[in-house]
């Protein structure tokens, strides 16, 4: 009964639901609302037993910058745990073959690993800001901080639209509930634990779904080998190189799925390489965790998370598109005896169908969780960023500049809610005009990219002028458009929602967004140039109260003190040259990670005809690595001492001398591995 192949309506051609209605909602609603409660007393318990007070602004909106490495990468996978990404890497591998996960990896990773060059250089430079907006309003002034504020709340909008209309169309495939139903529901319970745990909570929720999505992506990896019709991984090449016989790819090597060579492949890696870069560099919840994080924590955070999180989009997209490709003729697939529709692709509907085929109605609930989980977890990030922006970058500078901690939590509570609502109508409008997951995800870096670059010289080039940061973006964001739009015209001879959701358009109108605010703001700049001092950053208040992570703690009681220095919980704030040095470390792991996923792996396989085997053994097991990584790491990483702080608080019954304790026992201050050793030649404690 629980492996029950779903039907099809032979009349219609439509897939019926393999699960029921009340599946989904006890998976959206419940589950949901059971999350959020635990999260609701993790934090009173954290609140009593380590004094972490999350009605202090610096708490709700930074974890008063203390988060360790380990957690630091697990929240930089999750930030990228996307439900676009697990279903867009299948869809795209289901369209251009085994190029299709490795670009929509590729133009993931590292964008990742390079925000680790920006979240340092805030670090070293501006210390106490909470959000890029705060960085942008005191080197400009308003007129480019509402730029921005624009842009980074546009990217917002859309990236949480993409992601409700991917799992809602995905949940309503899998159990029959209504769309409109889903988008409207699944904010709720991340609505409540944002509300009530801020920034703190969001990391822990992203530890929690990570380490189930990557569980449930680890199954489907091993279940896909264990199905009778497929049985290894040399039949499964077997399959798929059919599957080329009678659907060839168009641009690919005798029309095979198991080359590089198509075209359209590497166009929507172009595309996809420069929408990321816009999603990262203007989404302030990637700032938001990186002045969150330790200072010794933010490189190794983010390099650790970029380079395993690359596994995820490659490997499970790799395997589950080679299911549906090889299986799609057979009939325990949902669509036999005919193809997906292009509209049941670009909806994102590959991998679960895939999973159904090998692991019927349990691979349909599995598939359900899984999306759920990713969308929740990354539109919390999105919820917390956009209410950081209304909360400082609104409110706090143009309605009540001396706000106390507690207006300001309440206008970040106020935040979360308005967001939450009015992304799920956002979402319930494109809906309505026959927008999908496919067009917002070919179309996003039209609107996402304009800011990149001036946002980007706004912290690594003091030359930039006030003139180019505020004209440069809305002359990029206008040439894309129009470039965009001309495009589609031309290729479609119309404007329309089909036109512009096609691969060519986007590809023109995101290049175009992307790349010419360079030209716009160098050449404004050599015109009226100006230099800034990057001292002057520092001279205006920005943290409420004491900031734990930017400054020596010192206790009052020298047994206190020393038992927080064995346990590794006081730590200095590392200095200018030591913030130097990580800086040097994230510039050369991100030009390496650049360079090895679009120059030294994708070549020699471009220029080889035929491969598999080990590309597919290779991505099961990064993707096993990624699993322990996001799961272990945190816990090794200081987690544990979290964990006997809480344990021993409790047992205890005591609320109040446990509340002094330097709150970097739970997630901050020290770092582990090689990379810390090349920058310190030492290794701290933990």
């Amino acid at each position: 009964m629980f492996n029950k192949q779903p039907r099809q309506d032979v009349s219609t051609g439509t897939v019926q639901p393999p699960l029921s209605q009340a599946v989904g909602y006890i998976v959206v609603v419940l589950i949901g609302v059971i999350i959020a409660l635990v999260m609701m007393l993790v934090t009173k318990v954290l609140k009593k037993t380590t004094g972490e007070d999350n009605k202090k602004t610096e708490m709700f909106m930074t974890a008063n910058r203390t988060v360790r490495t380990g957690l630091t990468a697990s929240a930089v996978i999750s930030s990228w745990l996307w439900s676009t990404a697990l279903l867009g890497s299948s869809f795209t591998g289901y369209n251009y073959g085994v190029s299709g996960p490795f670009w929509f990896a590729a133009g993931c990773s590292p964008m990742i690993v390079f925000f680790a060059l920006l979240g340092i250089s805030c670090k070293r430079k501006i210390p106490e800001a909470h959000t890029s907006l705060e960085v942008v309003r005191i080197r400009y002034g308003r007129v480019a901080h509402i730029v921005f504020l624009i842009l980074c709340l546009i990217n917002n909008i859309f990236a949480s639209a993409n992601m409700l209309l991917g799992a809602s169309a995905v949940i309503s495939a899998m159990s029959g509930m209504h769309i409109i139903a889903s988008i409207f529901l699944l904010p709720v319970g991340v609505t409540v634990y944002t509300f009530v745990g801020g920034i703190k909570a969001t990391f822990l929720t992203d530890y929690f779904h990570t380490t189930i999505i990557l569980i449930i992506a680890c199954y489907f990896s091993v279940k896909a080998f264990q199905s009778d019709q497929i049985g290894s991984i040399g039949n499964l090449y077997d399959l798929v190189k059919e599957a080329a016989i009678r659907n060839p790819v168009s641009g690919n090597q005798a029309g095979s799925f198991l080359t590089m060579t198509s075209k359209d492949g590497i166009l929507f890696g172009i595309l996809h390489i420069c929408s990321n870069f816009g999603l990262v560099i203007m989404d302030t919840s990637y700032f938001i965790k990186a002045f969150s994080a330790s200072p010794r924590a933010v490189v190794p955070g983010y390099t650790i998370g970029g380079i395993m999180y690359f596994a995820i989009p490659w490997g499970l997209g790799t395997v589950m598109s080679s299911v549906a490709l090889g299986l799609e003729n057979q009939s325990n697939f949902p669509t036999y005896p005919r193809r997906m529709t292009p509209s049941e692709v670009t909806s994102g509907l590959v991998l679960p169908y895939a999973a159904i085929t090998i692991a019927g109605k349990g691979g349909a609930a599995a598939i359900l969780l899984m999306i759920f989980m990713a969308v929740t977890s990354t539109l919390s990030a999105q919820v917390i960023a956009v209410s950081s922006i209304l909360s400082f970058d609104v409110y706090r500078e143009y309605f009540n500049k001396h706000a106390t901690d507690r207006e300001i939590i309440r206008a970040s509570h106020l935040g979360v809610i308005f967001f939450a609502a009015f992304a799920a109508g956002f979402s319930t409008m494109l809906h309505y005009v026959g927008v999908d997951l496919g067009w917002t995800l070919y179309m996003l870096g039209v609107v996402t990219c304009p800011g990149i670059f001036p946002m980007i010289f706004t912290v690594l080039w003091r030359r930039q002028s006030r003139a180019a940061a505020i004209l440069s973006p809305i002359l990029g964001l206008a040439t894309g458009l129009a470039v965009w739009l001309s495009t589609a015209q031309h290729f479609g001879g119309e404007v329309s929602v089909a036109t512009t959701g096609q691969v060519l358009p986007c590809v023109y109108g995101t290049v175009a967004s992307c790349f010419s605010p360079i030209v716009y703001s160098v050449g404004i700049t050599l015109l009226r140039p100006q230099r800034y001092d990057w001292d002057d950053f520092k001279k205006e208040k920005l943290a409420l109260g004491k900031v734990e992570g930017l400054e020596i703690v010192h206790e009052q009681h020298e047994t206190q003190a020393s038992e927080n220095i064995e346990a590794g919980r006081v730590r200095s704030a590392p200095d200018t040259q030591e913030l130097k040095r990580w800086g040097r470390i994230a510039a050369f792991w991100s030009a390496a990670t650049f360079l090895g996923h679009w120059v030294l792996w994708p070549l020699p396989m471009y220029g080889s005809h035929y491969f598999y085997v080990a590309w597919v053994v290779v991505g099961i097991t990064w993707l096993w690595a990624t699993l322990f990584v996001a799961t272990l790491y945190p816990i090794l990483d200081g987690g544990y001492q979290q964990i006997l702080q809480v344990y021993r608080g409790l047992r205890a019954g005591s609320s109040g001398t446990v509340g002094d304790h330097d709150t970097t026992s739970a997630s901050g201050g020290s770092v582990s591995g090689s990379l810390e050793k090349d920058a310190r030649g030492t290794t701290d404690s933990v």
